[in-house]
């Protein structure tokens, strides 16, 4: 491990100190037209999506994503909207270096790390950075679970729990397994000066398997301060204005703010329930 002087020295030398105050959707890149709209809607943090090795082999049989995005879409996001513009790398690699330099000359504020094992691979990371943008990392696999109160020494700005490549990684019967068997909890407890983000976001009357007012809940409940927006948020908003959803988003997080701890642990035994019953379904039903 490395001093205190060296993580001071990696921080980045713009954006300082913007901590998230309260949640925030982190859209993912598909086109710079809906990646525009959104902007114009209130939404001020973008992600261009640059995993992809490994990925198809690693992730073969479940319902997830895999972009082949690059460069190109990068500098669209960034001409097409006004707010902050993250990339997610591949999985730390001989290739890292290179990649690192492209998004930030591209205009990325934020460098996001996935598939991190070990403290050393994020030591690298922000080596390689050297505080050109902010770095952030995904918690999503079991090594990275078990040293994350090493790996929370770091000066990272984001910290998000993944939880379809956890749930692959530990053969979990449903992705929102780490929700509620103690996991995510406790990883919140070892960030627990990091803005800390896991599961997506989309409208309120949405979301399936696990409704998203109850995920909300799970998100209010952990202080978590931002959320991807995905493939369901872009289906779910395609024929729906963007900025009235995200307004009732934000009133219905206040109000979750201002529950009681029972209330808050009643809402956690709903979120349980509903996962229990999705795996029964799938049991019966198949995938």
């Amino acid at each position: 491990m490395v001093d205190a002087a060296w993580r001071a020295a990696l921080l980045p030398r713009h954006h300082r100190g913007g901590a998230l105050s309260r949640l925030e959707p982190i859209l993912f890149f598909s086109d710079a037209a809906f990646a525009a709209r959104a902007s114009r809607s209130g939404v001020r943090r973008f992600i261009v999506d640059w995993e992809s090795k490994g990925k198809a082999e690693r992730q073969r049989g479940f319902d997830t994503q895999v972009n082949q995005h690059g460069v190109a879409e990068l500098r669209a996001l960034r001409q097409a909207v006004d707010g902050h513009v993250s990339c997610r790398l591949n999985e730390l690699g001989p290739w890292s270096a290179a990649e690192v330099d492209q998004a930030v000359e591209a205009g990325a504020t934020t460098l996001f790390l996935p598939m991190v094992k070990s403290p050393r691979q994020v030591e690298v990371f922000l080596h390689l950075l050297d505080g050109r943008a902010e770095a952030a990392i995904l918690v999503e696999t079991p090594q990275a679970c078990a040293r994350a109160r090493e790996l929370a020494t770091f000066p990272l700005s984001m910290v998000y729990v993944g939880l379809n490549d956890l749930a692959i990684a530990r053969g979990s019967h449903s992705i929102f397994e780490a929700l509620v068997d103690g996991t995510v909890d406790r990883i919140r407890e070892a960030f627990a000066s990091h803005a800390l983000g896991v599961a997506g976001l989309t409208r309120l009357d949405a979301g399936a398997p696990v409704p998203f007012t109850l995920l909300l809940a799970a998100l209010e409940r952990l202080d978590c301060r931002f959320t991807f927006a995905r493939r369901s948020f872009q289906r779910d908003f395609a024929q729906r204005d963007i900025a009235p959803e995200l307004a009732r988003i934000e009133l219905a997080w206040d109000a979750l703010r201002l529950r009681t701890a029972s209330e808050r642990q009643a809402a956690h035994t709903r979120l349980a329930a509903a996962i229990r019953d999705d795996v029964r379904r799938h049991q019966v039903t198949g995938p």
